[in-house]
């Protein structure tokens, strides 16, 4: 979302393109100068109840089916068949402070579950290296949001009041085929193919606004509406390649890379409004207006490293460092123009940098005669991209489980947060807000 000074002029001498100003304001999509709003963190990661319990920490523990989402490298340390599911759900607050416009400040919340990763991997041997395949569903970015809020404008002509209802649902998932190869005993290679396909499942994300009010012009009274209506799908195609290496008994170093990818955009949008002048019919307008455009989305290039030292049998520390470069995240429309996808800018006038997560988390298993319970921790910093410099979230997680014969069952808090973040959202009204995420991740994997 972003502010259009010449816009805003050519309202306030033509009233009649009043409500398309304010719907520009808040429809980013549909004037193709907003930021990308992905309410979840943007930062790649992966998925499961164990890595989230350790803090996110897991590329160099990666020793699950979830090791496809985290270091491919890692999947060579299954030595049975296995199938699993992870369950995950959350709930968000925002609570948003407009500072030219404290009509509008608010707390604005949502809450969603849903199906976050599936898999089923099998090793094998070939000319006695070890070996395994494994096929991945990843649900990796959320795109939720609700707002409700009064917005006003008042000067010497014009004076509007009016509700603002903004709603944004949608999610991007992969599915992946991941393979992994023991070089050496202490040396392994993986690399997962994803496919980001919009109709094997919904890849896509949805924008609609409501808007109604009234207000006066020069002393005329109107009343407004405006509804907007934005569709993004989404296909794409990108690989992860991770390393896992036993530096020494204790010691293991996991890497990987996944690499950028031109993600192909299907852009549909539809606009109608109308503005209604009780005293003189004669001003009454309406509007309707649709497109359907093919974009082009780059995703950026990310990479990290991770540490992962057992102190015992039971106890085991890890820390990840991770880097995406979001001044690569860019979006060319129909017309070939190019923008930040993180601040709707020309790309020329972004100033996006790169942001690095940090991620330290704990495991400590209590062993019984027939089960295993595992106790977890986590910290991390995991940053969002911003215009002038990142915006800082961070976070704890704590998790648990029991594994007993063929079946392993985990559980996992994350709490994150951010204070005076999202500036670039609402550019022009003093806009922050500080959010508060709850997320919980259930496991259960099943070996043969």
């Amino acid at each position: 979302m972003c502010q259009m000074p010449s816009i805003r002029k050519i309202c306030l001498l033509s009233l009649c393109l009043l409500i398309t100003f304010f719907s520009t304001q808040f429809t980013p999509a549909f004037s193709q100068t907003g930021p990308i709003e992905i309410t979840s963190s943007l930062n790649p990661v992966g998925s499961g109840a164990r890595a989230l319990g350790m803090g996110g920490a897991f590329m160099a523990v990666a020793d699950d089916a979830t090791a496809a989402s985290w270091n491919p490298g890692g999947l060579i340390q299954l030595d049975l068949p296995e199938v699993s599911i992870v369950g995950a759900g959350f709930y968000r607050s925002e609570d948003n402070t407009f500072g030219t416009n404290p009509e509008a400040s608010g707390s604005q919340s949502i809450a969603e579950g849903r199906v976050n990763y599936l898999s089923a991997s099998w090793p094998f041997k070939v000319m006695n290296y070890n070996m395994i395949v494994s096929a991945n569903y990843q649900h990796l970015y959320d795109f939720t949001r609700g707002w409700d809020f009064i917005l006003t404008e008042q000067d010497a002509d014009l004076s509007l009041s009016q509700d603002v209802d903004y709603d944004q649902d949608g999610s991007l998932s992969a599915f992946g085929l991941a393979y992994c190869v023991e070089i050496v005993p202490t040396l392994s290679f993986g690399v997962t193919l994803n496919f980001w396909e919009d109709g094997i499942y919904d890849n896509e994300w949805k924008q609609r606004v409501n808007q109604k009010g009234s207000g006066t012009h020069e002393g005329d009274p109107f009343s407004f509406s405006s509804n907007s209506y934005e569709k993004y799908s989404f296909s794409g195609f990108n690989v992860n390649l991770g390393v896992l290496w036993n530096a020494t008994e204790n010691l293991t170093i996991g890497a990987v890379l996944k690499t950028p990818f031109e993600a192909d955009l299907r852009h549909e949008s539809r606009f109608t409004s109308s503005m209604v002048y009780p005293l003189d019919p004669s001003r009454n307008t309406a509007a309707s207006l649709s497109s359907v455009a093919h974009e082009d989305l780059d995703m950026p290039l990310s990479y990290g490293i991770g540490f992962a030292y057992r102190f015992s049998d039971s106890f085991t520390a890890s820390m990840d460092v991770y880097r995406t470069q979001w001044d690569d995240f860019i979006l060319t429309d129909s017309k070939g123009e190019e923008r930040s996808f993180v601040t709707g800018k020309p790309e020329s006038e972004s100033d996006v940098d790169a942001t690095y997560q940090v991620r330290v988390g704990a495991e400590y298993l209590i062993f019984r005669p027939n089960y295993i319970i595992p106790l977890r921790a986590g910290v991390f910093y995991d940053p969002a991209p911003a215009e002038g410099s990142p915006d800082d979230y961070y976070g704890i997680s704590v998790g648990a489980g029991i594994a007993r014969g063929v079946l392993v069952f985990d559980v996992a808090y994350q709490y994150r947060f951010g204070n005076s973040v999202g500036a670039h959202v609402l550019e022009g009204y003093g806009f922050s807000q500080d959010v508060d995420e709850h997320t919980v991740y259930s496991s259960l994997i099943i070996h043969f």
